[in-house]
């Protein structure tokens, strides 16, 4: 009978706590298993932020009257937001519109000198579309008087000016009478507007949605 010639087979030893491969191996999986905790935490944590407490518009001093504290995730745009842990300037005014409810951005707060437009009265006898709300654009038409009791050409003086508020009285609704609005009009604009206004000029409005940025 032949022989085997190959030696019997050898043994798988079993893996030793000393071995490195082993340890290696440990440290990975708990890494692994810590990231996953980490990424879930920080996807649940909440942080205070700072909300309009109604409509912010141009030039609008902020105070803690204004705003209301509110817990949200924020993520990496926590610093993008006014923080509440940080005391108001008292000088801060709304350079940018925020509608009520909505997060108050750093950007929509600074001073009044960094206001590039500030908010003028507009009062109308005519009836708005139901688009023209705060933070639509408009345009502003303004129609001089002439010499025989009448008005002259209508001119386009605010093109595109963004409404920072609305107010309608109690007797001139659905009927537009007596409706004041506020827009914003810059510092080169305001001197002839300002001007048209004193000299009794017929002020229209109309809706211009392609002027939204």
């Amino acid at each position: 009978m032949a022989m085997d010639a190959q030696g019997p087979a050898p043994r798988l030893s079993k893996p030793s706590w000393k071995d490195p491969r082993l340890l290696i191996g440990i440290l990975l999986v708990l890494a692994a298993v810590a990231g996953v905790v980490a990424l879930v935490g920080s996807a649940g944590k909440t942080m205070p932020a700072y909300v309009a407490k109604d409509a912010l518009v141009v030039g609008q001093k902020i105070t803690a009257d204004s705003l209301t504290v509110v817990q949200v995730q924020l993520g990496d745009a926590d610093g993008k937001y006014l923080d509440p842990n940080d005391p108001l300037d008292d000088t801060a005014v709304a350079i940018r519109i925020v509608p009520k409810g909505e997060l108050v951005a750093r950007s929509s707060v600074g001073k009044t000198d960094a206001l590039d437009r500030k908010p003028a009265s507009v009062s109308i006898d005519e009836a708005l579309p139901k688009e023209v709300v705060v933070g639509s654009h408009v345009d502003v038409w303004v129609a001089l008087p002439d010499e025989r009791n009448g008005y002259q050409v209508p001119i386009l003086m605010l093109p595109g000016a963004e409404v920072a508020a609305l107010n309608v009285s109690a007797s001139s609704l659905g009927s537009g009478k007596n409706m004041q609005l506020m827009v914003l009009v810059t510092d080169t604009q305001m001197p002839k507007f300002l001007g048209a206004v004193a000299n009794k000029a017929k002020v229209s409005v109309v809706w211009n949605p392609g002027a939204a940025p």
